[in-house]
């Protein structure tokens, strides 16, 4: 049950003292290729997710093969037999063992998109989609823990920036259900990305090489300012329209179109390698699909990213004096014109934040 070369070994010597017949030893031959899946369904018990599914993947491939084997072995049993005239038993059945594998890895192999898709049916992810990357098996290596916490700060930070811009390009800003599953959303990422950071802090070891030195300095870095954007997140509260001028109109403009490319580059730095299910972590804005279908490269979308940032921190500067200015004039009242100004200051937080959050996960892939 735990090795099936063993197993094997003890049926070819069987065989080759006539104990058992040739139809009998490949008989013991599929079983013992079943049996030796137990001790990986063991071995499974209290892992993480991905070794569990590891563990079913390689049962049910066992138990797939075996299928194969049996439904063939009317068909196998007589030509082993003829050729066992000319050919002795041993290499006969040591040559049905590599088959019967080799032909289950022909039969699987075209079909691994949809027998994968069946094991993560069968045993789903469990948690928070925004954490299932930091496996406690990662902390023994210091890159993968770093790349763990890389890929959750980038889906974090995706869902957040999706969730803004949604708020912002919304034309009915009273409370609603949606508004409420977005709150709940950013509000598992603002408690992935702490458990990012206590994850972080379990790593054994510093990295071993300077270039990983770097990749670690920069996916804390993005940790960083993506643990700043919840706390504005936090401190905002509810998206609510503040009346104002074009000026008040241009800043909403300018952190949608941040929180766009920010959602682009987060989906594409958070992804796993062909893993195209992972590459939009959140539902995509108005707009979005078609920035998608241009395959814009992360280092465009940094770029138009930091624009956006940039010429809002300029915009929050004028717009603070000029807003300040119009209560002396009579144009607006003070209560009026400080929720102006706090509204375009936590826009220029919230588009800050996602660009230097984006641009050190761009650097650190």
């Amino acid at each position: 049950m735990q090795s099936s070369t063993a197993a094997v070994a003890v049926t070819l010597s069987a065989q080759f003292a006539g104990a058992v017949g040739l139809d009998q030893a490949c008989a013991l031959i599929i079983g013992q290729n079943i049996g030796t899946a137990t001790s990986s369904a063991m071995a499974a018990i209290g892992a993480s997710s991905t070794a569990k599914r590891l563990a079913l993947a390689y049962i049910l491939f066992k138990l797939i093969a075996a299928l194969i084997a049996l439904v063939l072995f009317p068909v196998t049993i007589p030509l082993l037999v003829r050729a066992s005239k000319t050919v002795d038993g041993v290499t006969l059945l040591a040559g049905y063992h590599t088959a019967y594998n080799v032909i289950g890895v022909a039969v699987l192999l075209p079909l691994i998109d949809r027998f994968t898709r069946l094991v993560e049916r069968i045993l789903p992810e469990g948690g928070s989609p925004f954490t299932r990357c930091l496996d406690p098996a990662a902390l023994v290596t210091p890159l993968a823990a770093e790349e763990a916490v890389r890929r959750t700060v980038a889906r974090s930070l995706g869902n957040m920036c999706g969730s803004f811009g949604k708020a912002l390009t919304a034309t009915n800003h009273g409370p609603s259900g949606r508004g409420r599953q977005d709150a709940v959303s950013v509000t598992e990422a603002s408690d992935a990305l702490r458990r990012a950071r206590e994850f972080m802090s379990e790593a054994s070891g510093p990295p071993e090489s300077e270039e990983e030195q770097e990749r670690l300095t920069s996916t804390l870095h993005a940790l960083d300012h993506a643990s700043r954007l919840a706390e504005v997140a936090d401190e905002i509260g509810e998206f609510r329209s503040v009346p104002g001028g074009p000026d008040d109109a241009r800043a909403a403009g300018l952190c949608e179109e941040a929180m766009r490319n920010a959602v682009l580059i987060a989906g594409k730095a958070g992804a796993l390698p062909d893993d195209s299910d992972q590459a939009a972590p959140v539902e995509a804005l108005d707009g979005e699909k078609e920035v998608a279908a241009n395959r814009a490269p992360a280092e465009q979308a940094l770029v138009q990213l930091e624009r956006s940032a940039q010429t809002l921190r300029e915009l929050q500067q004028a717009h603070r004096k000029a807003t300040l200015s119009s209560v002396a004039g009579g144009a607006a009242s003070a209560d009026e014109a400080f929720a102006r100004v706090e509204a375009v200051r936590w826009l220029e937080a919230l588009a800050h934040h996602a660009w230097r959050s984006a641009a050190y996960l761009v650097d650190s892939t």
